[in-house]
């Protein structure tokens, strides 16, 4: 099966340890790699027990995951995807909310989604971190002005509000033709 790389070692496929597929549903199974290598950008896994594209084709959606005792060890600094889920995100002192997910494929950094008040998503980039306390279950950042509100989805307030304005000015642009509709 081909799979994506969201790994900084993917080296580790050299090794024959076990693998856990994770269901979109939760559940986990165990899996032995037998022989791994790379093709187009991605890595095809060759698995025991599984023979055939049907067999297969019950890992499409399923996360692969090494247990923690297997993983690499990192830079200081530099943290696993899994360690971000849960920790409590700052923005200076001000607290955000808590990591819900960690998305990638956005850009260049992965996005964090941030469950607070609202929902954000808050770029895990270099420019904006300022402590990562994996430990702690932290993160401190310094986020630019105004971010925080470009990248919040709107609440069901301010959705009406936008909506009550957008037919005033239709209104209002109608009243101004002598009630005539606009035309292309």
């Amino acid at each position: 099966m081909a799979a994506e790389l969201h790994t900084n070692f993917p080296e580790r496929f050299e090794e024959l340890g076990p693998f856990y597929a994770l269901a979109e549903g939760g559940g986990r199974r165990e899996l032995k790699l037998q022989a791994s290598w790379p093709h187009k950008g991605q890595i095809v896994l060759k698995f025991e027990g599984v023979e055939s594209i049907s067999d297969a084709e019950a890992l499409v959606g399923c996360e692969m995951q090494i247990p923690a005792s297997s993983r690499a060890k990192l830079e200081p600094g530099s943290a696993y995807v899994s360690d971000l889920v849960g920790c409590m995100v700052f923005d200076g002192d001000h607290q955000i909310g808590r990591v819900q997910d960690v998305q990638f494929g956005a850009g260049e950094a992965p996005l964090l989604i941030v469950k607070g008040v609202k929902e954000y998503d808050i770029p895990f980039a270099d420019a904006f971190l300022g402590n990562v306390d994996v430990r702690g279950k932290e993160i401190h950042m310094l986020l630019p002005e105004g971010m925080l509100e470009v990248n919040a989805p709107m609440t069901a307030e301010e959705k009406e509000q936008q909506a009550e304005e957008y037919w005033s000015v239709l209104d209002a642009d109608s009243r101004r033709r002598g009630g005539r509709k606009p035309r292309n």
